[in-house]
């Protein structure tokens, strides 16, 4: 059967891809992706034919990847961090049986994984991944979201924290956190993971509420037991180290 790897390139840069992503993106005819994702890999496979759509076209670029497929090509839809985790592998998925298509997806490294490892280990226990953006989930149903995760005092790491429509939106969000959780809550927040400009900070809940992020910024916000030990984060799991 014709075949569509949905391929999660992690933060772009070769050394965070994992081995099985590579071997896919080599053995492909053709790599589709949102055009920014495409230009970041371009030097790494060369020979390869690459098309690519705009941000907000993100249907017409599965379509595009499996209209390609169904002609016997080796196509591979590749998506930033992991392809099922606000990626395309669920489009794909659901469009793939029109095309008489079948979709392999390739895990990738999100940003909750690579950024965890910046800033220590600030996810160690049970946590929630959310997103700020709009575009797909009502606003009210995201703060409900991030209010169920607070009163249960679960870790939390935010994509997509603010844009220029969604400028407030981070500290609304910290807002609701801090009903349940302390000012001097442990947070972090890594800039352009894996990427020129990589950075990261820690602070705190209430510092959190005042700081400009954008949609390259991965936020995390800890626990009740989250802690900074040695200049990093650290949420423990409960061991006892006692001799």
């Amino acid at each position: 059967m014709k075949k569509v790897y949905v391929v999660g390139i992690g933060a772009g840069n070769y050394d965070g891809m994992t081995v099985g992503a590579v071997k896919v993106l080599e053995n492909a005819d053709i790599i589709v992706g949102y055009t920014v994702y495409v230009d970041l890999i371009r030097p790494f496979f060369p020979d390869k034919q690459f098309l690519s759509t705009p941000m907000m076209k993100e249907t017409e670029r599965c379509r595009l990847a499996l209209e390609k497929a169904a002609e016997g090509n080796t196509v591979a839809m590749i998506c930033s961090g992991d392809a099922g985790i606000y990626g395309m592998a669920s489009p794909i998925l659901e469009l793939a049986v029109e095309y008489g298509v079948e979709a392999e997806i390739i895990a990738g490294v999100t940003a909750a994984s690579s950024g965890a490892a910046l800033l220590g280990s600030p996810i160690t226990c049970d946590f929630a991944v959310l997103s700020l953006s709009d575009l797909l989930t009502p606003f009210d149903v995201i703060m409900k979201r991030i209010e169920s995760v607070a009163s249960a005092d679960m870790c939390m790491v935010i994509y997509n924290p603010s844009s220029k429509k969604r400028s407030d939106y981070l500290a609304k969000a910290c807002e609701t956190v801090m009903r349940y959780r302390s000012q001097t809550t442990v947070c972090g927040i890594c800039r352009n993971i894996g990427r020129e400009g990589e950075s990261f900070e820690i602070t705190t809940l209430a510092e959190l509420a005042n700081t400009q992020a954008d949609m390259f910024s991965t936020v995390f916000i800890g626990n009740s037991s989250t802690k900074i030990v040695n200049s990093r984060i650290v949420t423990p799991r409960g061991y006892s180290y006692e001799r």
